[in-house]
C-alpha cells in the first residue's frame, strides 16, 4: 500500500465516525458565510502565497504545536498571504475542522481546506465550515470522481485547487478546464520530492490558469526557481511553520525580508 493509499483509508475511517446528517449539515451550511472569490485573490500580485497552518506530516513528522491556528492566520494575512490553507487530515497532518472554522472566522482573504477529498460529503462539510476552496488531487481520483467533485464545489460556490504530480496527472486535471492547477513536486505515493516538476510541468499548464507551486519551497531561490518556470504563485507551509517569525519568513521567500 502506497502512502497516499494509507492515508485515504484513515481519512475515511474519520471520516465514518464523524458523519453525520446531510440536512444536518445543509443547516450548518445555510448560517455560513458565502465563499470568497479565491480566483480573485490570486490576481493581487506577482507572486501570490497560499500559507499553511500545518502542524505535522507525514515525510517530517511534528512540525509545530500551533496552539492558536486563527493567530497564525492572522500573522500571514498581514505578511501578504493571498490565501490561508488550513489542514484538516487529522492522523498524519494533526490537523481538525475546529481549526478551519476558527481561521475563517478571523481573517478576511479565502481559506482553502486542505484535506484528501474522496467522498463527496467532505464537500458539504467544507462550506458548512467556511472553507472558500478545496483540494482535489488527481493522484487520489477517479476520472470521473474528479469531474463529479469539481463541479460539486463549484456548485456550492468554492474555488478547487487541482493537484498534479505528472504528465499524465496534468493530462487528466486539463479535461476539467480547471482554473487553478498546483505541481506538487512531492510524489503523495512515497513522499520523495522533486522539484524539476515545476520545470517539466508548469510550462504546459495555459497561462489563463492560476498555476501553484508546492512542496519543496524553503528559500527564496525556490521561489525564483518556481517563477521563472512561469508559477503564478507558491504554497508553503514547512518553512513558514518552523520559523521563529512566520511573517518574516514570507517576506524572505518573496524577497521582501
Amino acid at each position: 500500500m502506497s502512502v497516499l493509499d494509507s492515508i485515504i483509508s484513515g481519512v475515511r475511517e474519520d471520516l465514518a465516525k464523524r458523519r453525520k446528517s446531510l440536512n444536518e449539515l445543509h443547516e450548518e451550511m445555510a448560517q455560513a458565510a458565502p465563499a470568497l472569490d479565491a480566483h480573485a485573490a490570486f490576481k493581487n500580485s506577482d507572486m501570490s502565497v497560499i500559507a499553511e497552518v500545518k502542524r505535522s506530516s507525514p515525510s517530517k513528522g511534528a512540525l509545530s504545536t500551533i496552539s492558536d491556528p486563527a493567530a497564525l492566520a492572522e500573522q500571514y494575512q498581514l505578511a501578504g498571504a493571498s490565501v490561508i490553507s488550513v489542514l484538516t487530515e487529522e492522523r498524519r497532518f494533526k490537523g481538525t475542522l475546529a481549526d478551519l472554522t476558527a481561521v475563517r472566522a478571523k481573517v478576511t482573504i479565502p481559506v482553502l481546506r486542505k484535506d484528501f477529498m474522496v467522498d463527496e460529503y467532505q464537500f458539504f462539510e467544507a462550506r458548512a465550515h467556511g472553507a472558500d476552496m478545496v483540494l482535489l488531487i488527481v493522484a487520489a481520483l477517479a476520472k470521473s470522481q474528479l469531474r463529479d467533485f469539481y463541479d460539486l464545489a463549484t456548485e456550492l460556490g468554492m474555488s478547487a485547487l487541482i493537484e498534479v504530480h505528472t504528465a499524465d496527472e496534468l493530462e487528466r486535471a486539463m479535461e476539467i478546464s480547471p482554473r487553478i492547477v498546483g505541481v506538487n513536486s512531492r510524489n503523495l505515493k512515497t513522499l520523495d520530492v522533486n522539484t524539476a516538476a515545476f520545470a517539466d510541468l508548469i510550462p504546459r499548464i495555459p497561462q489563463d490558469v492560476i498555476r501553484v507551486a508546492e512542496s519543496g519551497i524553503s528559500q527564496r531561490s525556490d521561489v525564483e526557481f518556481a517563477q521563472r518556470q512561469g508559477a503564478d504563485a507558491i504554497l508553503v507551509g514547512e518553512a513558514l511553520v518552523t520559523s521563529a517569525d512566520p511573517n518574516l519568513a514570507m517576506r524572505t521567500l518573496l524577497g521582501q525580508g
